[in-house]
């Protein structure tokens, strides 16, 4: 068994950012006792019905967005990053329940970001083995609102939802903070409009974490039971796969893994989270030490 790595974390960098920690369902019916980033919480309601989240003796900022409760160890810079989408009337809104991964959020991330593992993971749903090519896609890191972006991307899958059939999915990525992410598509059922999939990550420890896959759909045929199934399916291959990577804490140093033109989000992601110098879930990155230099 893996054991997670349970140092609290005093990295400002991951401490300054608003993570999910229970649904608002969830601290309705009951007290929630978790952790984050290293550090036991215990999320609970008020007298007013609001709810509360303490670290220890410490009450912590609290924000409801998206059906979760988000709170924060740090001083974040800015409000929990907005989804258009989760405020459109139409949309059908799809939580699909807490899964628990034994890797870093960091590797969640990237999984999630990766296109060429679908015609090996996600057979006859997101990919098949005639179709393995990733064509080139544009990547960049927004400065106006610190966020990675990969866009133009398109893969050819045989089931792009519950109830479609193959076509080509044109896919876009947004990771807003270092460990949430962000897929838009566009929409089987109207190609006039993007479906909104978010993945809310609860970083636990440095190589535990749960996540939860919401989503943000235009699809008025499906059921409820069908749209958590499709996507649950899909989440746990993954799971599998995430927790075999070796090693669980994301590499920021790009001698530690050889990328391939189909990784180039993940090298941008990468890059980013170094420039911030991101220490925590991650291996650092390595010094060059030129010959002759002291060591």
């Amino acid at each position: 068994m893996t054991t997670s790595i349970t140092t609290r974390c005093d990295d400002p960098v991951v401490l300054n950012q608003w993570y999910p920690v229970c649904s608002e369902q969830e601290v309705a019916e009951a007290v929630v006792r978790t952790r984050l980033l290293g550090a036991d919480i215990e999320c609970s309601v008020d007298a007013d019905g609001e709810p509360t989240v303490h670290d220890g003796d410490a009450v912590l900022p609290v924000q409801r967005r998206y059906g979760f409760v988000w709170t924060t160890l740090g001083t974040p810079e800015k409000d929990v990053f907005p989804i258009d989408e989760a405020d459109e009337p139409d949309r059908r809104y799809v939580p699909c329940g807490w899964v628990t991964l034994r890797s870093s959020p960091g590797r969640v991330v990237e999984n999630f970001l990766d296109m060429a593992h679908f015609p090996f993971v996600h057979t006859g749903i997101l990919g098949g083995e005639a179709a393995t090519e990733v064509a080139r896609y544009k990547w960049e890191i927004r400065r106006e609102t610190d966020e990675v972006w990969a866009t133009d991307c398109t893969f050819f899958q045989p089931q792009v939802s519950a109830a479609s059939e193959g076509t080509f999915a044109q896919l876009t990525y947004r990771v807003p903070n270092p460990y949430q992410v962000i897929l838009y598509r566009v929409s089987p059922s109207d190609p006039t409009r993007l479906d909104a999939i978010a993945l809310f990550i609860q970083p636990i420890d440095e190589t535990l974490c749960r996540a939860q896959p919401v989503m943000y759909l235009v699809d008025p045929d499906s059921t409820h039971t069908e749209l958590v199934q499709f996507e649950q399916v899909i989440f746990l291959q993954d799971r599998i796969i995430v927790e075999n990577q070796r090693p669980l804490l994301l590499p920021l140093d790009p001698r530690d893994e050889i990328p391939t033109r189909a990784d180039a989000s993940s090298v941008t992601y990468r890059r980013w989270l170094k420039a911030k110098g991101l220490r925590w879930g991650a291996l650092p990155f390595r010094p060059v030490h030129t010959r002759g230099a002291d060591t």
